[in-house]
């Protein structure tokens, strides 16, 4: 009886050891992985766009909407994560200047020719012989890894002749690992926003080469022994990204293909530096050290959600106040002559949205939404979403502003044509241009795409007039600006944020009496798309777009 029971320990713990050593090793049976790398391509896109072959690969893989970007929100330095294992902080690439003979930060390892090791590179030391290849329509994408690492190393200027070539490379070579970037989706939110038509259509056009290399690989007869990989460097909002917000820091991560779960959704937090680390999981390859991912284990068969997964408190989907927000163009609007009609839409199933008009944050006691509301005033409308244990969504906000015409509201507006910008310039020195009376803060797209010569998109404009205290004390101003902006109140700058980069947000205060007092708001663009929005909160203000009706021309 003792001799059976040891027997049986002992073939206990050969299972357990055999479980362990596969956990450790990876998944059985995958010879091939092909990452598809979209550059912009959002979760927002992947919902709301015609795309039946990337919904056949989340209906027949796995899913995680929220994958967590690096920041700043760019191509470069996320580009450089995924394939790195790591962030900016390790591999020192920190932005879209980055070059291998200029930069700032050094790697915190190097590998013989300067760089961070990637996945291609490891992979090779780990499989000498391996097939390893890479096709990018970014041509900056090339920078990025070690040259001697891959097999095949190409560059095409367009979407399509770079998914023709990467087919044709899988359907000859049969690559270890095969990874292909498109860069089309990212132009088309540059240029006609995201969220807008134009970039739905591109995310579709994506959606389309992703299922020709799809056929590609089953045309290759590696189906059955490939993982498919869908990822991106960043979202967008509005004409843009490099800023820290949901929009632009969350991407879609999908594994499809062999040994791969069937409908399912990852729990675990992931960053887009786990994707070097999951493919060398997936191929059973040892990973540096130096790299911080972690392989997104869940997704695979047989494999479990980490034990000591924390996922905080639970949060349901937060509801949409209408106008909903529209490019960067916060929720709400300007009205002039007008009572603008609030509508909140209930996103979570059986749930209750509670809202405030006072600036308060909403709570279970306050009011339900159930019918529009006319507002007669400046409002800041606030809303949240409760399930039936009380779980909260996260809070969505709405700016309305409400202003009656001559009254003499507005503030002057002059347009600058420059070259080049890489700063506020220095406004006594430079040619002016138009000038109008603009209502707020804000910039008119069409409008300056009409003053803009020989496609030259670098200017500066720069807002003047008067702001209405009402009640005297501390006052904090900020902007959200692309590119660079300041604001200055009674000649005192307030807000610095100044410089090239995506919409980012800088705050500064001052003590103001009650009363008119001078505000000014200098902008510059350097190129591509642009915005601006100024806010200010003080004694019993929340915090809001400085609205139209407390804004003077004198």
């Amino acid at each position: 009886m003792n001799a059976f029971r040891a027997l049986l320990l002992l073939f206990a713990g050969l299972i357990l050891f055999c479980s362990f050593r596969q956990n450790e090793e990876g998944p059985a049976g995958i010879e091939h992985v092909i990452v598809i790398g979209v550059d912009g391509l959002s979760p927002d896109g992947i919902k709301k766009a015609e795309t039946p072959f990337i919904d056949q690969m989340i209906s027949g893989g796995a899913v995680k909407w929220n994958v967590r970007t690096v920041l700043t929100s760019a191509s470069s330095q996320n580009w450089a994560s995924m394939i790195m294992g790591a962030g900016p902080e390790q591999h020192g690439i920190i932005n879209n200047d980055w070059e291998m003979d200029e930069h700032t930060l050094p790697a915190i390892v190097n590998e013989a020719d300067g760089r961070f090791p990637t996945i291609f590179s490891v992979l090779r030391k780990a499989r000498p012989d391996a097939e390893i290849g890479t096709v990018y329509h970014w041509e900056g994408f090339g920078r990025l890894f070690q040259k001697n690492a891959l097999s095949y190393d190409k560059h095409f200027s367009t979407e399509d002749s770079t998914a023709t070539d990467f087919i044709r490379y899988i359907k000859s070579k049969k690559p270890l690992l095969g990874f292909v970037h498109f860069d089309h989706v990212d132009h088309a939110g540059h240029h006609g926003g995201h969220g807008s038509p134009e970039y739905y259509k591109s995310v579709t056009k994506a959606d389309s080469l992703i299922g020709a290399v799809l056929k590609g690989i089953e045309e290759a007869g590696m189906k059955e022994k490939t993982l498919v990989i869908l990822w991106a460097d960043h979202g967008g909002i509005g004409y843009g990204h490099g800023g820290a917000t949901p929009q632009e820091a969350e991407i879609a991560g999908v594994f499809y293909g062999k040994g791969i779960k069937k409908g399912y959704e990852i729990a675990q937090q992931v960053y887009t530096y786990d994707l070097a680390s999951t493919i060398a999981f997936a191929l059973s390859i040892e990973q540096p050290y130096a790299w911080i991912g972690r392989p997104v284990k869940p997704v695979f068969e047989g494999m479990q959600e980490p034990k000591n997964l924390w996922l905080g408190e639970k949060t349901v989907e937060a509801p949409v106040i209408y106008p909903d927000r529209n490019l960067y163009a916060q929720a709400g609007g300007l009205f002039i002559d007008q009572k603008p009609v609030v509508k909140i839409e209930t996103k979570a199933a059986n749930s209750v949205t509670r809202y405030t008009l006072d600036g308060t944050e909403p709570t279970p006691s306050s009011p339900v939404f159930e019918k529009e509301l006319t507002l007669t005033k400046t409002t800041v409308v606030k809303a949240r979403t409760f399930d039936q244990k009380g779980n909260p969504s996260p809070r969505a906000t709405a700016y309305f502003r409400v202003v009656s015409s001559g009254k003499g509201n507005g503030l002057t507006t002059t347009f600058y044509q420059e070259k080049d910008l890489k700063r506020l310039p220095d406004f006594t020195k430079i040619q002016k241009g138009s000038s109008w009376t603009s209502p707020e803060f804000a910039l008119n797209k069409s409008q300056i795409s009409k003053l803009l010569k020989d496609e030259n998109e670098s200017f500066a404009v720069r807002f003047e007039g008067f702001i209405q205290i009402e009640r005297a004390g501390k006052y904090t101003f900020s902007t959200q600006s692309d590119d660079g902006s300041k604001l200055f109140v009674d000649g005192k700058e307030v807000v610095n944020n100044d410089g090239n980069h995506g919409v980012q947000e800088e705050t500064g205060s001052i003590e103001l009496k009650a009363g008119k007092h001078p505000i000014r708001v200098e902008f510059y663009n350097n190129g591509g798309g642009f915005w601006l929005d100024a806010f200010y909160k003080g004694p019993g203000i929340t915090k809001q777009l400085i609205p139209a009706d407390k804004l003077f021309v004198k």
